[in-house]
């Protein structure tokens, strides 16, 4: 044991400080791991937004009079959808008779919503059946 304690006492710093060298290093790597599933998040929840909105404007534009149905469509779509998505925001499709697509185009924001966009598109598709009124 004791020259286990003297080899010990011999080095001047041994390998303290080590973990914090270590965690230094790997820092860069946590912080764009953690940026990267960052941006999934964001693109899953457009994914998300997109598939909602369309099906919330389907559904308003299946009980809407044809005349309108444009209109109602797009307002019922954009509803639930925040500012941040809302900018590029592109519905078509409501004006079908019989079926009504609704196709719902919002742009995938780069880490902070409502700043830059990233090149790529999501869309959400949704369909009814038109409501017969007597």
């Amino acid at each position: 044991m004791n020259s286990v304690n003297a080899v010990r006492r011999r080095r001047p710093g041994g390998d303290r400080g080590q973990v914090s060298v270590e965690f230094l290093g790997m820092t860069p790597l946590i912080v764009l791991t953690l940026v990267l599933l960052w941006q999934a998040v964001l693109v899953g929840y457009t994914f998300t937004l997109a598939g909602n909105a369309a099906d919330e404007g389907v559904r308003a534009g299946t009980a809407a009079p044809r005349g309108e149905r444009q209109g109602v469509c797009e307002e019922a779509a954009l509803k639930h959808v925040s500012k941040a998505w809302r900018g590029g925001a592109k519905v078509s499709g409501c004006d079908q008779t019989g079926y009504v697509t609704v196709d719902v185009r919002l742009k995938v924001p780069v880490l902070f919503p409502g700043l830059i966009d990233f090149p790529a598109h999501v869309t959400g598709h949704a369909g009814a059946v038109e409501e017969v009124k007597d």
